[in-house]
């Protein structure tokens, strides 16, 4: 029965359903997982990088995690066509804030634009939801560091850590169960995140052609942003005792 209201954005099931919401949330939980963690001292995000065959040329360049202006950095799970308009349109909004203001746009009305657009998607006809999650890693005067996540309805919500994708619910459940009350350092958030990808990934080694990994913290000049190369989570993933070790390519002296 349901073929008769699952073609359209517009139309209501009779048990007031949106059928292709939800057809886009089940294609995001088949997408590469993206973690993210407040620490008292910044944001955490860590993205699995899925490699679809070792014939194609693998470069410097993040598939999951990216920049949207100074004080913002996030992660998306989902269709990747989809992420990549999204965060063009995002960074359009801040560079706007930015030229009309003079200052960075605040991380939730930066989050509350991006979701408005994503929610227009799924109420006019001729249009689908995009099939894409963002974790948002941002900070501002007001707030301080937050981290926020939307999904294809244009829904948001603040959290102190969260898991988009693949083995989502088992994510959630071992941040329920590690994560700290009174809050973790950075240091205790790496470990936490490097941890967790080790176990929904169902390996005991991690190099950087699995991993993408950055960091929202305060530097000496302000907010930091940093999205770290191959051979910084290399290194990361050494400190961790998590790095593959049989693979020369991916060891540091």
């Amino acid at each position: 029965m349901s073929r008769r209201y699952d073609s359209r954005t517009t139309i209501f099931s009779p048990e007031g359903r949106l059928y292709q919401v939800e057809y886009a949330m089940e294609a995001i939980s088949h997408a590469g997982t993206v973690i993210g963690i407040q620490s008292n001292e910044g944001i955490v995000l860590a993205a699995e990088r899925k490699v679809t065959s070792k014939l194609l040329e693998q470069d410097s360049s993040t598939e999951k995690l990216y920049t949207i202006h100074n004080n913002m950095v996030a992660g998306v799970a989902g269709i990747t066509s989809d992420a990549n308009y999204l965060v063009e349109y995002a960074r359009t909004q801040a560079q706007q804030y930015y030229f009309s203001y003079g200052e960075e746009i605040p991380a939730e009305p930066m989050v509350q634009r991006l979701c408005d657009l994503k929610q227009s998607y799924t109420q006019y006809g001729g249009l689908r939801p995009f099939g894409v999650s963002f974790l948002y890693a941002g900070y501002d005067e007001h707030h301080g560091f937050q981290l926020y996540h939307s999904d294809p309805s244009g829904n948001y919500a603040g959290w102190k850590a969260n898991c988009i994708g693949a083995n989502h619910s088992k994510a959630q459940s071992i941040l329920k169960q590690e994560y700290k009350e009174e809050g973790l350092s950075l240091h205790e958030a790496t470990a936490l995140v490097v941890k967790i990808m080790t176990k929904l990934m169902d390996t005991a080694t991690l190099t950087s052609d699995k991993l993408e990994f950055a960091t929202l913290t305060r530097g000496g000049e302000g907010i930091v942003h940093h999205i770290y190369t191959p051979e910084e989570i290399n290194q990361l993933l050494k400190e961790q005792g998590v790095l593959a070790e049989t693979d020369p390519d991916q060891m540091e002296d």
